[in-house]
Order: structure tokens, then sequence, then C-alpha cells
């Protein structure tokens, strides 16, 4: 950059004022000392003014608009597990512990999928991986469905976490890269909240569709294979973003062609970036943890321990998560004033604040605290997409996010095992009919405190890079990589490596 380094303040890419302390040139020539001395002064809120919401929204063009939508369209497949909990173990004559395996086996396997899906969605575009994505949920929700053993269930859930694995970084690609960058904090919020909708969806369907029928547990499943055709279609439609194609007409311009030209890339990335990626994965094991830590054993905490009616159970669930979209939209829209360091470690207090009431009131008021909590916990997910957009190398930017969401999935993939597995040992007398009873409560409790800690001190160690622009102009691996082959053409090299000095 232009500027001098001992100034308080840089020029982003894209005209945004970002701190000394994040902006990109300045953190990679900067001591350990220096770094850690200036995690706090960088918290400071940069207070930028921001679009109310509805203004934001209003920036992007229906092209836009249509990327979003098919970024934001999670699949609620994943949850069906831990709805049907209880029923599957009765099927399968196996524990609520060992069917849980089965969450375990996908988050597990999800990484494997983003590191498959997320390189070749940087080398062949986001549109046709994401495609053959959808293919397998339909596959694989139906193999799911009729699955007779034990050992079947648990082989369709493990190719369904790989498939499952390389959705992430493509669908947080194809919503924000080409998104304004004044509207990316709330459709960040509002592309994570895909996730939340499909736990609400989830639940909805399964109060309609488990155990009313002779079939049990099955419609629910066969029903997650239908909305994947409905995406295909849609997808289809749609071209690849401008950012990408504007990347592989770069690429073409390099001596060597595109297949060099990304493998150069992916090289200078790994090699500048290493310490950045693995510091992605420590922070999205802890988000992951979070998640999991606060929901999947939630439903079954409500139906065993506090001994919550069905019905219960599902109107706690879909406030639970009218909470999480609320909150993940509001964080990731308030992101943009305050920065999305702060505004991930001030909302981590606040869910923290609440364990108490979210896993020791027993009555129907636990609701509102369901509510509030997973505000809290979708909060701070809201400014997840953009956040990890901005930190990940752009040649790499769908492998990049994909994998170290992927991998924190890895980390934290036992987190409803070892909550149940530890809230067994706390037995509670048993209910009028002989059903074992666990403070599942307690151990929720303690859990996603531990949790809250950890999230809070790896975001505060982290960097921030608000307002990164994400074209290939702007990038100085791709930079680095043209200059070091030379381009076709005399003007293109010279940009590359103007670029690359900035």
């Amino acid at each position: 950059m232009a500027e001098s380094h001992d100034k308080s303040l840089h020029t982003s890419a894209d005209g945004i004022p970002t701190s000394d302390a994040t902006s990109p040139d300045v953190e990679e020539n900067m001591s350990i000392g220096r770094y850690i001395v200036t995690r706090i002064p960088s918290l400071k809120p940069p207070m930028r003014k921001a679009p109310n919401p509805f203004k934001a929204l209003a920036l992007l063009n229906f092209q836009q608009w249509m990327f979003f939508l098919d970024g934001a369209g999670m699949p609620f497949d994943f949850f069906t597990v831990s709805l049907t909990a209880s029923d599957l173990a009765e099927t399968f004559d196996k524990s609520v512990t060992q069917i849980t395996w089965g969450i375990t086996l996908v988050l597990m396997l999800r990484s494997v999928g983003a590191i498959i899906f997320g390189i070749a969605a940087d080398r062949w575009g986001r549109r046709w991986p994401f495609v053959v994505n959808q293919l397998l949920f339909v596959v694989l929700e139906l193999g799911t469905g009729f699955c007779q053993t034990y050992k079947q269930f648990l082989a369709c859930r493990a190719l369904f976490g790989i498939a499952m694995g390389g959705l992430y970084g493509n669908a947080a690609a194809t919503a924000l890269e080409d998104c304004p960058p004044e509207a990316r904090g709330i459709i960040s919020g509002l592309m994570q909240q895909g996730y939340a909708f499909g736990y609400l969806l989830a639940t909805a369907f399964a109060r309609g569709l488990v155990n009313t029928t002779s079939h049990g547990w099955r419609p629910l499943y066969w029903f997650g294979a239908c909305p994947p055709i409905l995406i295909i279609a849609f997808r289809l439609c749609l071209p690849e973003t401008e950012t990408f194609r504007r990347r592989q007409a770069t690429r073409e311009e390099v001596r060597g062609g595109v297949a060099k030209s990304f493998v150069e890339e992916g090289k200078v990335a790994l090699k500048r970036h290493w310490l950045l990626l693995i510091y992605l994965v420590l922070l999205m094991a802890g988000f992951n943890f979070m998640s999991h830590g606060s929901q999947d054993l939630y439903p079954t905490m409500l139906e065993n321990q506090f001994d919550f009616s069905a019905n219960a159970v599902t109107v706690t669930q879909v406030v639970a998560n009218l909470g999480a979209l609320t909150g993940g939209t509001l964080c990731g829209w308030a992101s943009q004033i305050f920065g999305r360091r702060f505004s991930i470690i001030a909302i981590c207090i606040v869910g923290g604040a609440l364990l108490y009431p979210y896993t020791f009131v027993t009555t129907k008021a636990v609701i509102a605290a369901a509510f509030f909590e997973q505000f809290c916990v979708q909060g701070a997910w809201g400014v997840i997409p953009i956040h990890l957009m901005e930190l990940s190398p752009g040649s790499i930017r769908t492998f990049a996010v994909g994998t170290a969401y992927q991998l924190g999935n890895l980390v934290s993939s036992a987190s409803s095992t070892i909550e149940s597995t530890i809230g067994e040992r706390f037995p509670l007398p048993p209910t009028a009919t002989g059903t074992k009873r666990y403070d599942y409560g307690k151990v929720i409790c303690i859990f996603m405190a531990c949790v809250y800690v950890y999230t809070i001190v790896v975001t505060l160690a982290g960097p921030e890079r608000l307002g990164r622009n994400f074209d290939a102009e702007h990038d100085a691996d791709l930079a680095i990589v043209a200059a070091q082959r030379g381009m076709d053409r005399d003007g293109d090299l010279e940009k590359a490596t103007a670029t690359q000095r900035e």
C-alpha cells in the first residue's frame, strides 16, 4: 500500500478504511509481539456507517439475489438423525448414544467432501460441484429411509457426510462473492440462517411425518430426497459468479493456462497463508462445538429429562430456531458497523450468561430461554460466512472456507456423543413406565460454558479483514503467480506486478 505502516488507518482494496492492526499487508509483516499487543486495541468497533438492513438488501441486483437464494438453500437432511434418535434406537435395537454415531460420522467425514468439492469448485466453477452434491443428497436420503440394519444406517450417513462436506464453501462463495460490500454483513447472516431454517423445517416435517404412518420414521428421510431435486433445477438456471469468471479469465492470460495457474496459485497460497488456515480450523472448531453442543442433544433433553410431550418439544425447537433466524440476521448486519471479531465476542458473552435458564428451567418457560440462547449461538454464526470469506486466500477460497468449516466439524464431531455419554453418569429417577432418565441439562451447560470461553479467546487472537475485495485484480497470490510465470499480454503483467507491490 502507498500509506506508511505507522499510520493508524489504511484503505482496503475497495476503498473501505481498515485499522492498522487488521490490514492484510501489515499483519504479514508484523512481529509476533506486536501482533499480540494489537489484539485488544483492534477490537475497538470501527463504527462504520452502514445502510439500514432494507437499503442494504436493495443494493443487490436480480442475479445477486438468485446467487444468495441458491447459496442459502442449506439442506435439513443433517438434522433428521437428531430428531429421530429415539425412534432409530428402537428400530435398530441400539442405545441413543450408539445412534448419535450417525451424527458423528457425518461430522467426521464432511472434511473429505470439503477438500474434494472445494478444489473442484475453485478449479472448474461453483455450479457443477454443487449439482453433484445435491444428486448425492437425493440418493443417500432415500437410502437411509430404506436401511434395515444399524450397519447400513451408519454406511449411508458416512457417505452423506462426504456429500454434505462439499456444500458449505461452495454455498458461501456463491452467495457472497458478488455481493455489494455494504450488504455483506446482512447477507452473511441471512445465508447462515439457511442452517437454522433447515432445522426449523426438519422439526416441523418430523412432527408431520414421523410415526404418523405405519412406516415410523422413514417418511422423513424419503421426503428429504425431494427438495434437492428442485434445488438442482434452480442452480442449472444460473451462471457462474462474476467473480469466478473474472478469475478464470485472468488465469487464461497466464502462460501455461488455467490448470497450471490454478496449481501455482494453490502452492503460493498454502506457502503464504498456512498459519492463517490453521487458525481458521481452530476458530471453526469452537463454532461447531457451539452449535452442536447446544442443539444436537437438546430435543433428547427436553423429552427425556424434562418430560416434554412431542408437541412441546416441537414448539420449543421451532421457537429456538426463530431466535436463531433473528439473531443471525441482526448480528451479521451489525458486524458491518462494529466489526466481525467484536460482534462475535459480544454475542458469545451474552450467550454464556443465558446458559443456566437454557438448561435448568424445567417448565415451559424454557421456551423463552431457548429463543434467546439460539439467538446468541446463531448470532455469532451469522458473522462467520463473510468473516471466513474475507480471511481466506482468494485463489482457494471455496476450498479454504469449506475445509476450515468441515475440519472444525471433525474436531467437534463427537459433541453429542460426549454429552450423551457423560449425561448417562448422572441418572435421574426413572419415569412411571420405567424409562431411564439422565441429567443432560447439567452436562450441556458446563460443556457450552467451556466452548464459549474457547471461542472468545480464539476470536480475540485472530485477524480481521473487514471490507476485503474479492476480485482477482486485487488478489496478491494470483499476482505473484502472474509475475513469476509471465502473462500473455504485457499490460496485464504490469497490472499484476503493480497489484503485488500494493
